[in-house]
């Protein structure tokens, strides 16, 4: 047999020259002049993000309310000693001096509290998963629209520095038509144990992966998805219910999207992103949540790309920032009601197929069972 042809060749690294990395605009966004009194309903252990989030950027937060009192006044006097405290919605929807309202709560009490800010025409940014049935989303969606107000989603890793670049090449057209997008996530989530999050079986796929569904989105952007197929299995030695190891399959037309998540990883936590496309790849990777190598590779070169800032807190920022930049300008928020029901279609629909271990079409699961 000849050794003539080097079988190998095609997987060796080429040369790549390195390039300038495209300036690109992917800090939080910003309303010129806009700065509307808040009211945050919900002071649970995620309000500490959006306070500080809101502090930052110089948003007004006048108002603070939460069942347990005591957890409102705490925070209040941390973030904003000038807001009120109240353990009562209605006093929050009354005021004629507060325009927007964000709900952070868990989906069944903010169900009826979106509909109720909405019919007290205060636009709303609602906690993620925005719902657990489609059919609700979408009365929600209406009434924002016939009162005039703007309804947005809390999908805050779009605005995680990494994400947020990557979103913006896509927009410029900087990758081409995607041809793939792979997402492998390795984190202990045992810290859920004895909380409410432990008795939601699907907590990876549906609770913790609504983010990563919601980035799928926005990378393939209006092309629809055929099909998903996911499933889940339980750790090794894992002590609490949920099944901690979930993976999807998230086919297109042309393009492919895989991704896999390991819950229950004690040592070495990492995350990495590989978008690959018609004009460049896109890689991601680094702590979770907090990528910090990142580079763009193109037929020019290759770019290392420096970003500031960490998801923790700029995503909680943009999320807020991209609401008041949407009231301001009268248009539509990139993080809307009505774009997210795509991903949360993704989501109810890799729950089904990790149930039913079958292939499920995004849109046809209306409802998810918490």
């Amino acid at each position: 047999m000849s050794n003539d042809k080097d079988d190998a060749r095609e997987l060796k690294d080429a040369a790549v020259k390195s390039i300038p990395a495209p300036a690109l605009a992917y800090q939080p966004p910003v309303p010129n002049n806009y700065r509307p009194a808040i009211a945050l309903i919900g002071c649970g252990g995620i309000a500490k993000n959006h306070l500080d989030a809101y502090r930052a950027k110089g948003y007004s937060v006048t108002a603070l309310c939460d069942t347990k009192l005591a957890a409102a006044k705490t925070l209040r006097d941390e973030y904003f000693p000038e807001a009120i405290v109240t353990d009562d919605p209605e006093e929050i929807f009354a005021r004629q001096d507060i325009e927007v309202v964000d709900l952070a709560l868990h989906p069944a009490p903010r169900l009826g509290l979106i509909r109720r800010a909405l019919e007290a025409d205060k636009h709303v940014l609602s906690q993620k998963p925005f719902v657990t049935d489609l059919r609700e989303g979408r009365k929600l969606i209406e009434l924002a629209e016939q009162r005039g107000r703007k309804l947005a989603v809390n999908q805050n890793g779009r605005w995680a520095p990494y994400f947020s670049y990557l979103r913006q090449l896509v927009k410029q057209d900087m990758l081409g038509e995607i041809v793939s997008c792979d997402i492998q996530i390795a984190w202990d989530h045992t810290w859920i144990k004895g909380t409410h999050f432990e008795k939601i079986h699907h907590i990876v796929l549906y609770d913790f992966a609504i983010h990563w569904f919601d980035i799928v989105t926005c990378v393939f952007g209006q092309r629809k998805p055929i099909q998903v197929f996911a499933t889940t299995q339980h750790a090794p030695e894992q002590e609490i219910e949920p099944p901690l190891n979930a993976g999807a399959l998230i086919s297109f037309d042309g393009g492919l999207a895989s991704l896999a998540f390991h819950a229950a990883t004690r040592f070495s936590p990492a995350e990495t992103t590989v978008v690959t496309g018609t004009k460049g790849t896109f890689r991601s990777t680094g702590p979770v949540c907090a990528n910090d190598q990142i580079t763009l590779t193109t037929a020019d070169g290759e770019a290392a790309i420096p970003l500031e800032g960490a998801w923790f807190n700029y995503g909680f920022a943009g999320a807020m920032g991209e609401l008041l930049c949407a009231i301001e300008e009268d248009r539509e928020p990139e993080n809307s009601a009505k774009e997210n029901l795509r991903s949360l279609e993704l989501c109810f629909a890799a729950v089904a197929s990790a149930d039913s271990k079958q292939p499920v079409k995004s849109g046809d699961v209306l409802d998810i069972s918490l």
